[in-house]
């Protein structure tokens, strides 16, 4: 039980700045949905687009947390710090293509077919963020280091203080004032570039000047890049981030399909998709905690410990999620009147919303799961059971129905339904693959370490 309390308080940590950060999309979703629906529609098929990326590089990139995690463990501190300063090189790396693919956007907001004028919208919007995603790659730097060595409060403080600036920046911008015009979902890009550059920068002063990076060594070893710790980070990283990115594109095409069925039709996606992104940060705070306490403790060499963290955080997850799934279903008219006020949109988003709490129980399982087997540097199996399941059922089997291929499809899961219950299912699926997976990985470590 005491690596369930451990877990337990690390997550919390991590929930706060995990909710300051998701707070980021539910303020430009709020805003901008009372700016106008045009921009909201903007907003939905630009913001599909760049979490698409930006997720799918942090994956990349945070592949240092179980890696950090394990040479703290192990009382490794210089390495801790060696890990850190590669990474550091890996995300200015994986930037490059990102921006490159924001900048000249113009052939992926093609799939989409929105009007001109919301596909010129979106393109504002992702020409904007591109200058953001290196600042917001760096940082991910700092918070992985912070996550690894289980110190994640001090990366929720600079994130809660981010939200507090975006908010009124966010309404500066949208609305205009003060000698602005009023550049509604565009606005939203400019806010979040600026709150950006101010995270890393008060993060660079933290790493600098704090007594708890001090073992690190972080600034005294600066060198190029190295082979042999850039390799051990791709070799974790190019899976996970290719699991990143089939999981967000699992919603992201999903946008991008329905945004067929006209705009009330997305905006209502969008925004039961942003309340499905707030309460995925509950299972996915305890991912992360649990997956840099079962690093710790196989690098400390006690393998049975790591196992049983491993079951525990993952049980703390399902009984905390099942029960934010079932209350997010009870409030879900006052929810979505938060988000729009109108009567065509609430109808949409409504509709959706019956799929949220089987959403809350399969995500619970299937991240803390992959986080978990992480720690035990397994990543490429689990990147092939969200390809297969995410977007092999959870796509194809949703084109299916929304698009009532089989011509016998009922009336109910044509449109967006059709496409949040085979994702559904999909997650389903991925969970229990994942779980089976993490039971013959950790059983399998505990053997080889008894028989040393």
């Amino acid at each position: 039980m005491q690596h369930l309390r451990r877990i337990a308080r690390h997550a919390g940590s991590i929930l706060i700045g995990q909710l300051a950060t998701i707070g980021f999309g539910v303020a430009d979703t709020v805003m901008t949905g009372r700016f106008a629906s045009e921009d909201l529609a903007a907003l939905s098929i630009g913001a599909a687009l760049y979490i698409s990326l930006y997720v799918g590089l942090t994956g990349v990139v945070q592949a240092l947390i179980p890696i950090v995690g394990h040479h703290h463990g192990a009382d490794e501190p210089e390495q801790v710090g060696e890990t850190f300063r590669q990474a550091v090189y890996l995300a200015l790396l994986v930037a490059l293509p990102g921006m490159a693919a924001m900048l000249w956007s113009g052939p992926l907001l093609s799939l989409a077919r929105a009007t001109p004028e919301v596909a010129q919208r979106a393109g504002d919007y992702l020409g904007w963020l591109a200058w953001g995603l290196p600042l917001a790659l760096l940082f991910r730097c700092y918070s992985g280091l912070n996550q690894g060595i289980s110190r994640p409060l001090l990366v929720a403080s600079l994130q809660l203080g981010a939200l507090a600036l975006k908010v009124p920046l966010n309404a500066w911008l949208i609305f205009g004032g003060w000698g602005l015009p009023a550049f509604g979902a565009v606005g939203c890009a400019m806010a979040t570039v600026a709150i950006n550059a101010l995270l890393l920068l008060f993060g660079l002063a933290m790493l600098r000047r704090h007594p708890i990076y001090r073992p690190f060594r972080l600034w005294s070893g600066w060198r190029g890049p190295r082979w042999h710790e850039q390799r051990e980070l791709l070799r974790l990283g190019l899976p996970t981030g290719a699991s990143y990115f089939i999981e967000v594109t699992a919603f992201t095409m999903m946008a991008l399909f329905i945004s067929h069925f006209g705009t009330g039709a997305l905006a209502g996606h969008q925004i039961v998709a942003n309340v499905a992104s707030v309460a995925y940060m509950l299972p996915l705070s305890i991912a992360v905690a649990t997956s840099a306490t079962v690093a710790q403790l196989r690098g400390a060499g006690q393998a049975e410990q790591a196992r049983n963290a491993g079951w525990q955080g993952i049980g703390l997850s399902l009984a905390l999620s099942v029960t934010l799934g079932l209350l997010l279903y009870a409030l879900r008219q006052p929810l979505v009147r938060i988000y729009t006020p109108d009567p065509a949109v609430q109808q949409a988003a409504l509709q959706l919303f019956v799929f949220i709490a089987a959403y809350q129980l399969f995500d619970a399982m299937q991240v803390t799961a992959a986080f978990a087997l992480r720690s035990f540097r397994v990543a490429l199996l689990p990147a092939l059971a969200y390809a297969l399941s995410l977007w092999g059922l959870g796509l194809g089997g949703g084109y299916l129905l929304a698009f009532d291929l089989p011509g016998a499809v009922p009336a109910a899961l044509h449109g967006a339904p059709g496409f949040w219950l085979m994702n559904a299912l999909a997650l389903g699926l991925v969970a229990a693959l994942l779980v089976a997976l993490y039971q013959r990985v950790s059983a399998a470590s505990l053997a080889a370490r008894a028989a040393d």
